[in-house]
């Protein structure tokens, strides 16, 4: 029994039982003790983006944190990006990154680093073991921040030596001390009650803008029967962790991304209740355009913090209001997709054709970028499934989560709408699609283009790129053969140019008991 073994150990006690790993020397200690754990499925990610978005997308589906493992500093830097993602999207994840032994790390060695400060902007807890004594309790402390409503990014520094270090062989795992999310202020509540019920009779616009907690399904439904007696709008930020959606979902507008489409949703608010969330800003700085988009003399009332539990806030606002949170929900009635049947592959084709085909219960790994920005128009017409989008704006984020999400959800069918530029950030995740059998279906949007820069270069005021800007913003010189690289990494694709031979595709693909990618070039 090592350190190693306890933590091990202590991870699985408290349900963590999945490890997405791409290690080093410093963690093979750590790796010994996991081939002494069947009970934890180990999968390799070729790339630490791809171990951090998976953990981000295995979150967001079970509602508990998997492991990462990471090999120091640098190998911690390189998965940065999407725990950035997982950080906003307020995902439970434990990272364990190796260190150099205590006693080693006065040399300066090459690999040497500040991973405190690596770790510290995103993640919400940092810790460094100090002694194999301590690893039980540290790691039991590690999976309760990590637990921490709505979800934090907790990360465990370990050193080699205290992986190594021996313990008596009686220690037990060590059972994490769970945390209740703070209980919201009832008396608040009521005063942002009777704010609206003044907004209502005097017919003004409320919008209850809703973070992560408030879009689980049994708060969406208090949301549902609020927004139903009290002609209150419901929206969620352009970025969020999951949603349900589909016929017979409770509908919710998402923010539009673009600067000038968000002040136009909300022009005409005269009192945004913001439920577990922050209040609507741009995504970027623009000349002459408001960093906020909620309308000037608009009333911003705070009904709960991300840390408080917005289910009781919804619970505690409905009873305020008046209103039954036991009646009937109307739902929207079952729509109808109208997709093309033929003709050229175009980004809105790809939409309502794949839209039209998803199997019921599927999960929507949603990083289209530009490509899909009609997909929220169309979604709730489709059967229902979930919508995980891109959270933090770091761009790789895709196909990572989707594995996350396969590996959570092993029965469902997982629908990856990428963009092509973005994709290239962690293609690796492909070959652990393939590796892991993974019911994982990649849609490419094949424009050869970073399009959403073209229209940032448009929205900062530049409106004809020259030679140099288009060589910044292109991807055709070469093309990127998706087919050739997919297939390089064991995932069976397709090239499709027509609807008719996307559609044929979309058929093979879902018929596929693993993973499949489709390159629509559009």
């Amino acid at each position: 029994m090592n350190g190693a073994d306890q933590l091990c150990d202590t991870l699985l006690a408290n349900g963590v039982d999945v490890c997405f790993a791409n290690p080093g020397t410093s963690e093979m200690h750590f790796v010994a003790a996991l081939d002494r754990k069947p009970q934890m499925r180990c999968v390799l990610g070729l790339f630490e983006g791809v171990v951090t978005g998976a953990a981000d997308g295995y979150a967001r589906i079970t509602g508990k944190p998997a492991a990462t493992l990471l090999h120091l500093g640098p190998g911690l830097a390189n998965g940065l990006a999407n725990l950035h993602n997982a950080r906003r999207a307020r995902s439970p994840i434990v990272n364990v990154v190796g260190e150099h032994a205590t006693y080693h790390q006065q040399y300066d060695a090459p690999l040497t680093s500040d991973i405190e400060s690596l770790a510290r902007p995103m993640s919400h807890w940092v810790h460094r073991i100090a002694a194999p004594e301590a690893v039980g309790k540290d790691t039991a402390r590690a999976v309760g921040e990590a637990l921490r409503k709505p979800g934090q990014v907790a990360t465990l520094i370990l050193p080699a030596d205290c992986a190594w270090g021996e313990l008596p062989k009686d220690t037990r795992p060590v059972q994490a001390r769970l945390l209740a999310a703070p209980a919201p202020d009832v008396q608040h509540i009521e005063h942002v009650a009777r704010a609206m019920l003044r907004a209502i009779q005097a017919e003004e616009q409320v919008v209850l803008f809703l973070g992560p907690q408030a879009l689980e399904p049994e708060a969406l439904q208090i949301a549902g029967r609020i927004a139903q007696a009290t002609g209150a709008r419901l929206m969620t930020p352009t970025a969020f962790r999951r949603m349900q959606r589909g016929r017979g979902a409770v509908a919710v507008e998402r923010l539009p991304y673009v600067v000038d489409a968000g002040l136009q949703a909300l022009a005409e608010v005269q009192q945004l209740v913001l439920l577990g969330a922050p209040q609507p800003v741009a995504f970027f700085a623009y000349p002459g355009k408001p960093s906020t988009l909620a309308p000037a003399g608009c009333a911003i009332h705070t009904a709960c913090s991300p840390e408080e539990d917005a289910l009781l806030a919804l619970q505690a606002l409905a009873t305020a209001l008046g209103v039954d949170r036991k009646a009937p929900l109307a739902v929207q009635a079952a729509g109808h997709i109208h997709a093309p049947t033929s003709g050229p592959l175009t980004a809105s084709a790809v939409n309502l054709v794949a839209l039209q085909a998803l199997p019921e219960g599927a999960i929507v790994v949603d990083e289209s970028i530009t490509s899909g920005r009609d997909i929220a128009a169309h979604n709730m017409q489709a059967v229902p499934h979930d919508w995980l989008v891109i959270t933090g704006g770091a761009i790789g984020q895709g196909i990572p989560t989707a594995v996350g999400a396969a590996i959570g959800a092993p029965s469902r069918q997982v629908v990856a709408f990428q963009a092509d530029g973005s994709a290239m950030y962690t293609c690796q995740g492909l070959w652990t699609q393939a590796r892991e059998k993974l019911k994982c279906l990649t849609i490419i949007y094949a424009n050869r283009s970073y399009a959403i820069l073209h229209g940032e270069m448009k929205a900062v005021g530049t409106q004809t790129p020259g030679e140099n800007a288009q060589r910044m913003l292109t991807l055709d010189q070469p093309a990127i053969r998706w087919t050739q690289l997919a297939e390089s990494m064991g995932v069976p694709a397709v090239r499709c140019e027509t609807v008719e031979e996307f559609r044929k595709a979309l058929q093979a693909g879902l018929a596929e008991n693993g993973p499949f990618l489709i390159e629509s070039v559009i």
